[in-house]
């Protein structure tokens, strides 16, 4: 396998366990304006599409490599970019059914404390940042490096934004599990 193909399986199998899993979730209590959630689609699209459309299109020096093509950093990228897969899936499993593509709260909604929110308060995100910068170091091109800066603003955003809706919804209880856990990274001791 090539180092493309090894980065392109754990991103089919996070898309595919993500397709399986959204069938069970619950029934939104609140949500998301439509202009929030199409403006962090709209950044997330610019973002992944810089990474993984410019391997293909031209696109001036985002086209160029960043570095010589080496081992080391396809490697690297390689194993970046399974654990960043693993790292989200984990997380979307200790979700369950709490989990929305959207910030939303579900009827019924838990704060999950649990598996990597024990020490994280948006493992998914973090593991997808990480997998992105995995990914760009295997692509190796200029291109990813923005996609990758893109993919984090709006990871960033969005994860500001859902504090928000959970800051309002559990209160003391929330704001007692941010000073135990880093936002997107891991908080110990």
């Amino acid at each position: 396998m090539t180092g493309r193909e090894l980065i392109d399986v754990p991103w089919i199998v996070l898309v595919v366990y993500w397709a399986a899993a959204a069938v069970r979730t619950r029934r939104a209590e609140k949500t998301e304006s439509a202009g929030s959630r199409y403006s962090l689609m709209a950044l997330l699209s610019t973002g992944y599409g810089l990474i993984f459309l410019n391997e293909k299109i031209s696109i001036g020096v985002l086209h160029q490599p960043i570095v010589t093509p080496n081992a080391p950093s396809a490697i690297t990228g390689v194993v970046l970019t399974w654990l960043g897969i693993g790292l989200a899936l984990w997380a979307r499993w200790h979700l369950a059914e709490n989990w929305s593509a959207r910030i939303t709260i579900k009827q019924g909604h838990e704060l999950i404390q649990t598996g990597p929110y024990a020490r994280l308060r948006h493992p998914i995100y973090s593991g997808l940042d990480l997998a992105t910068i995995g990914t760009v170091l295997v692509i190796n091109r200029w291109g990813g490096v923005v996609g990758t800066a893109v993919v984090i603003v709006a990871y960033w955003i969005k994860a500001r934004k859902e504090e928000a809706m959970l800051s309002a919804r559990f209160g003391e209880a929330f704001q007692e599990h941010c000073r135990r856990t880093g936002f997107l990274f891991p908080k110990f001791g």
